[in-house]
């Protein structure tokens, strides 16, 4: 992996470096702490009774032999707890256990705490459930028309659609009508799930103080608050909820679960601690990953390129339940505007409920898929148009400063900076078209939000992200926030922005864990956020702090404030003769008079968007943009490739801790890769057949090309330092770069993702068949 050289122009002492994650010696050595290695007196097994059946009315559950087994404490069943719930409070349909109907295989239908692990499945095997078999709607496209027995009663006009969105911005139909070039892509994406390496993991322990304490494996620690209370009754002052290290999310853990409700409600139920932890084909029941897609996408572009139009549809499997498949659906369509000016633009866009595990938020969603259909269908508008693809996307990318169609409004964009950059970087000029059957080079360029500018919960009103700081005598400084670090470095990152602004060393500032009792609210690890919005409050709150202790500094050093300034854990003067003070003695003298110092910092988004409906829906405070151009060499004999290199252009403005960023995208590439190469749940009516790390085939290590990353941003004026996101926008180049690739090394178009040997080979064969008919016409 190589990357672009260190900015010499960096101002700051930490920040644009690469800093090694403060948590990094605990992990290596088995000492950090993740939600399976807690214990506490007395723990019970929870386990879990999952539907056998696709969709089915629950006409009766008996547990009483189940209760009756020694060594069980408590089975729960759906009608305990029957207010639902969901991530989205416009969208509440799922319950901590079925109620009155299972709406696929593997929902959970009943809940057992007991002694061990072996007494728990024996009590499951002695639950009878009572069930009538109801429709089974498998198919997507057949929800979209009234059916028989729907999924959920709130379904669109008794049809199983669970969100339909339409927009439509200028003329479409009059820029089709004039347009010298037209491209249409019909892309069918089957659903990936985030393969993370910790399963999910809940412990819950209900104490006789009148208190609920849940350890959970989430990115959304707040969200599951407030769903604890709401599902539980129990106010949410009653509740903790602590994170621990989580081992990866990528917005599968970004939901509020049912298994964490049920966890909770088993410890009320028992009086004693319970922990549920999931094998991996429960984490795959779990799901929530990215939605099975298909769309269609039309582009036109006038005789020099010129976008003229986009008309898109898409048709999306959203699995059970609603989770985020309303943002989801939106996405499909407005994320679709960027990185390039669009002038008119029409969007239909459905979910459509199925009895399948629910998808939700998966890396980039909404925003994957659709990329790929349009870069495809640019590519073919580029070679029809003899226009080379670079150039095509430089003449139509979206200046800084500039609004769209639908009113996204866009500051930083280094856009043509990442084309420049990967253009060069991977000898386009020379390769492209010129390499040797079964030899290829593609590009394929991405755009996405740095944090949602609309919070999920409007009620009551509150900043999206608060930081808190103390520092007492020691001099350490302890840093509290509900931000979810899961994995991506974001506690390294806040210990960096505090240890900057303060100048103090790195190992002075301590993280603490995410605790509902002494963190501050903050939304969440998701949508990108973090960074932005994390970072900005945690700057505020330090700059307040910095303000103390330079006063406390002003008075050690008999001059005004205005001429101090921070030093390397000292304070020093600005001008001659030159006089400093050690941190240490500068804040003692600032305690005098209260004693531990104390700041709260936080951030807000200002009102964005138009005032259609839905056109909150993909506005953010920034964008980041990437262009990544992808080598390929395919055996023509069996349809293997390989993806030999990546050159990875990307705009996430000031990279601040440039270790984290490079590591995202690498990960991020090889996330994409999967999508594109094989990664794929296999269903067979509603049955998935492969709901384990054998069968859903993962990229390997030798599958993973070499990268070289180019971070070429300028900074943003909003973000923290002029930083911008690099946790979801990294993906989504990757898979039509790929794609792109392909076509160059074999001339074959693919549209059906993955794209597996199989289709490869019978790709070229179709094409030779063509060939020698066109030759023998």
């Amino acid at each position: 992996m190589a990357s672009a050289p260190t900015p010499p122009t960096n101002p700051y002492r930490l920040l644009g470096g690469r800093i090694p994650y403060v948590e990094g010696p605990l992990k290596v050595t088995g000492r950090a702490e993740y939600t399976d290695d807690i214990q506490r007196p007395g723990l019970l097994v929870g386990r879990l009774l999952r539907s056998p059946w696709p969709h089915a009315r629950l006409r009766s559950i008996d547990v009483a032999a189940a209760r009756a087994l020694p060594g069980v404490y408590a089975v729960l069943t759906g009608d305990r707890y029957p207010i639902p719930f969901g991530v989205l409070p416009i969208t509440h349909d799922e319950t901590a256990i079925a109620v009155d109907a299972s709406r696929y295989i593997g929902d959970i239908i009943a809940a057992v705490a007991a002694r061990d692990e072996p007494t728990a499945e024996a009590a499951l095997a002695l639950i009878r459930v009572d069930a009538e078999p109801l429709a089974e709607h498998a198919d997507p496209r057949m929800g979209t028309s009234k059916v028989t027995d729907p999924i959920h009663a709130k379904g669109l006009a008794g049809t199983n659609i669970q969100k339909e969105v339409v927009q439509h911005f200028g003329d479409v139909d009059a820029a089709f009508a004039r347009a010298r070039f037209t491209a249409r892509v019909r892309g069918t994406f089957a659903g990936v799930t985030h393969a993370f390496t910790e399963p999910m993991a809940t412990i819950a322990e209900a104490t006789p103080d009148g208190r609920l304490t849940v350890w959970s494996a989430t990115q959304v620690p707040h969200y599951l608050h407030r769903t604890l209370s709401e599902v539980l009754g129990i106010p949410m002052h009653r509740i903790r909820v602590i994170k621990p290290e989580v081992g990866g999310g990528f917005g599968g853990k970004s939901d509020p679960l049912p298994h964490e409700i049920v966890c909770a409600a088993l410890a009320i139920e028992t009086g004693r601690p319970v922990k549920i932890l999931f094998d991996r084909e429960e984490v795959f029941y779990t799901n929530h990953g990215r939605h099975p897609t298909q769309n269609e996408v039309r582009v036109a572009a006038d005789a020099e390129g010129n976008l003229l139009a986009y008309d898109i549809e898409a048709l999306i499997d959203g699995g059970a339940w609603s989770s985020f498949g309303t943002v989801t659906t939106y996405y499909n369509g407005v994320l679709a505007m960027g990185p390039y000016r669009v002038p008119n633009f029409r969007y239909k866009g459905r979910r459509v409920y199925t009895t399948k595990p629910p998808s939700g938020a998966m890396r980039a969603h909404g925003g994957t898929n659709i990329r790929y259909s349009i870069e495809v269908a640019l590519d073919r508008i580029a070679e029809e148009s003899g226009i080379d693809p670079f150039d095509l996307r430089e003449r139509n990318a979206l200046a800084p400063n500039s609004t769209t169609v639908n009113r996204f409004e866009i500051t930083s964009t280094s856009f043509l900076e990442c084309l420049s950059a990967v253009r060069k970087a991977s000898d386009w000029d020379r390769k492209f078209r010129q390499l040797p059957y079964g030899r290829g080079i593609g590009l394929g360029c991405g755009f996405y939000i740095s944090g949602s500018n609309s919070p999920i919960h409007f009620t009551p009103k509150m900043p999206q992200s608060t930081v808190h700081l103390k520092v007492d005598m020691d001099g350490g400084i302890a840093v509290h926030s509900m931000q979810a670090d899961i994995g991506q470095g974001s506690n390294t990152l806040l210990a960096a922005i505090v240890a900057e602004v303060l100048g103090v060393d790195l190992e002075r500032v301590h993280v603490q864990r995410v605790d509902s009792d002494v963190s501050p609210v903050d939304l969440g690890s998701y949508s990108s956020r973090v960074t932005f919005m994390m970072g900005n409050a945690a700057r505020s709150a330090a700059e307040q702090l910095k303000g103390e202790l330079i006063t406390a500094a002003a008075g050690l050093l008999g001059t005004p404030p205005e001429e101090v300034m921070v030093g390397h854990e000292c304070f020093e003067t600005r001008g001659p003769p030159p006089a400093s003070v050690p941190f240490l003695e500068v804040l003692h003298r600032a305690m005098e008079a209260k004693g531990a110092l104390t700041a709260s910092g936080s951030y807000q988004t200002r009102p964005k968007g138009g005032t259609f409906k839905g056109a909150k829906a993909g506005t953010a405070p920034a964008y980041s943009f990437a262009a990544y151009v992808a080598e390929v060499s395919v055996d023509v004999e069996t349809g293997e490739y390989r993806v030999r290199k990546v050159w990875a252009g990307f705009d996430c403005g000031r990279p601040l801790n440039r270790l984290a960023v490079e590591g995202q995208i690498e990960g991020s590439i090889h996330m994409g890769l999967g999508q594109v190469m094989g990664e794929s749940m296999n269903y067979r009516g509603s049955r998935l057949f492969n709901p384990s790390l054998l069968e859903y085939k993962i990229p390997m290590p030798q599958q993973m090309p070499e990268v070289e990353i180019l971070l070429v941003g300028k900074d943003d004026p909003e973000g923290p330092f002029g930083a911008k996101e690099a946790g979801e926008g990294p993906l989504i180049a990757t898979l039509p770069a790929v794609g792109n690739a392909l076509y160059d090394a074999v001339g074959v178009r693919f549209t059906d993702l993955p794209i597996t040997p199989d289709k490869v080979l019978r790709g070229i064969d179709r094409r030779v068949a063509e060939r020698r008919a066109w030759k023998g016409a």
